[in-house]
């Protein structure tokens, strides 16, 4: 499809991408060859064309319809009617559309292209600075799953300023020190040797300080994907800070992301994590994930006193038994597991999910992470002393 039906679809495409959906160049060419085949002609045939090519979850549904029926109705007069449409918007089952849902279209349909001179890093920075403290305050308490994509870039620049200061771990090794309270008898009768056992000067050592390991298991699955996508900046941020981050993600497999995250630039690097995971956003088996990482790469990242940080809500499709006991081996095996769940945002949580029930017995905390206050109350807490286990 040619001409400026297809300039339209590409428009739609990047109104779409605008709203939050991760739709790229692939998707948009699979959209026009989609609409090239049933034709403009019939609405509805065109609606589950690009349906088809451009929603990939049950979750994008609300945003692609409303998105759609208000853009090919007279994508002109968008513009002018964005502030009596959109706060009274309604599912077609009847259903009311998510509360982040209306202020996200209503950004998306009124983004201005960019002009030819883009800003500075300094202007950039003058305008970041220039934000009130109440709307501050306000962003550091919002959830990430209600945030529109501005706030979103906001957060994550937040994120990428917050610095973790782990206290070191002290290493079974030893390091030779003038001042130590250790006596080196193999060093002294070196030394000794070396002066042909005229001079006897005894040397001390002392045991090493290392920073502490920190390994992250995120979880990807559909539920958690919204979050997921932040928090691999805050995870970014923790491993161009210390030389001992690794990372892992999971959904339905495990996937080793630690080198895809030592790019500098992060967007470089949160891209080439996406790239090299096969089950991003699908289901959820946190059992088989743990199992995995328990067998093979244990061994390798858990030793000298690591951290675990466990990303999750804890809906496990797989039996529970697995990863109570997988949660447990891998608790046996660092020094200290603390679970990051999301669903602490609300007031009534309760563990009613057998996941969750499985997991929570077999870890040392649990900690809300939805919004940067949760992430800043993380990283005082990990800033502190490690407590010994009972």
């Amino acid at each position: 499809m040619a001409g400026q039906i297809g300039v339209t679809l590409l428009n739609f495409v990047r109104l779409l991408r605008r709203a939050g959906l991760p739709v790229g160049p692939a998707h948009a060419l699979a959209a026009v060859e989609a609409a090239a085949a049933v034709g403009p002609e019939r609405r509805e045939d065109l609606y589950w064309a690009l349906h088809a090519t451009l929603v990939r979850k049950r979750e994008e549904t609300a945003i692609f319809d409303q998105a759609f029926h208000l853009f090919w109705r007279n994508p002109r007069l968008l513009e002018k009617m964005m502030g009596l449409l959109l706060p009274n918007l309604q599912l077609e089952g009847g259903g009311t559309p998510p509360p982040d849902l209306a202020a996200r279209l209503a950004e998306a349909f009124s983004h201005q292209p960019p002009r030819e001179t883009e800003t500075t890093p300094e202007e950039r920075e003058e305008i970041s600075a220039s934000l009130s403290a109440s709307t501050q305050e306000d962003l550091r308490a919002r959830d990430f799953e209600t945030m529109t994509l501005a706030e979103l870039d906001a957060a994550k620049a937040a994120m990428a300023r917050l610095r973790l200061s782990f206290p070191p771990t002290r290493s079974r090794r030893m390091r030779r020190d003038p001042r130590g309270g250790r006596f080196d008898g193999r060093a002294t009768l070196r030394a000794a040797a070396r002066s042909g056992g005229d001079l006897l000067l005894p040397k001390f050592t002392r045991r090493r300080w290392q920073p502490t390991p920190i390994v992250v298991l995120c979880d990807i699955s559909g539920s958690m994907e919204r979050y997921a996508r932040v928090l691999l900046h805050f995870v970014h941020g923790l491993s161009q800070d210390h030389d001992r981050v690794s990372a892992f993600v999971f959904g339905t497999r495990l996937t080793n992301i630690t080198r895809a995250l030592q790019h500098r630039d992060v967007d470089e690097a949160v891209t080439a994590a996406a790239h090299s995971v096969v089950d991003w956003s699908g289901g959820t088996r946190i059992g088989a994930a743990l199992e995995r990482f328990n067998k093979d790469w244990a061994r390798r990242v858990l030793g000298q006193g690591a951290i675990v940080l466990l990303i999750t809500d804890g809906l496990e499709r797989d039996d529970p038994s697995l990863l109570a006991a997988e949660a447990a081996r891998l608790r046996r095996s660092c020094r200290w597991l603390i679970w990051l769940n999301p669903l602490l945002r609300y007031e009534g949580f309760a563990p009613r999910a057998q996941g969750v029930r499985a997991l929570l017995p077999n870890t040392d905390e649990m900690r809300p992470v939805h919004s940067l206050d949760s992430l800043a109350a993380l990283a005082d807490a990990l800033t502190r002393p490690i407590p010994t286990r009972r």
